[in-house]
């Protein structure tokens, strides 16, 4: 038993679990906060722009609730395809969001200014080839 538990902590610590952990958790607050984003900002400015549209109240209604006076004796049942749509549009935000964030990291990376390679030396021009040419037909 003693053996299974030193694998598994060495499991646990190497830098690409620990390292996939701490992306799991800032990408789960990631998402709360493009959520946010998405049902506080962006859905309330398309309601207003349609005039009151909600897509969380689309549905579709397969059975009507039973109630006895007040009292809900059967729930009604539902398939609520206008919440999907709006899982859909955050989806779409997210992955627009974090295209744009890798994008943007990925830009930053090519523009680090690489250390300048040494010119190589220049040889002779032409002209100095030709004189040089000139001169050993010269000395002969």
């Amino acid at each position: 038993m003693g053996k299974f538990i030193q694998e598994f902590k060495e499991f646990a610590m190497k830098g690409n679990v620990m390292d996939m952990a701490v992306g799991v958790v800032i990408g789960g607050a990631f998402g709360k906060i493009v959520s946010s984003l998405v049902s506080d900002i962006i859905m309330p400015l398309i309601g207003a722009i349609t005039g009151g549209l909600n897509f969380t109240d689309w549905k579709w209604v397969i059975r009507e609730a039973v109630m006895e006076g007040e009292t809900v004796v059967k729930p009604e049942l539902c398939m609520t395809w206008g919440n999907f749509l709006q899982v859909i549009f955050d989806f779409i935000i997210i992955a627009l969001s974090i295209f744009l964030v890798i994008k943007g990291i990925n830009k930053m990376k090519r523009e680090e200014p690489k250390p300048e390679e040494p010119a190589a030396p220049a040889g002779p021009t032409q002209e100095e080839l030709l004189a040089e040419i000139r001169d050993l037909l010269k000395n002969k």
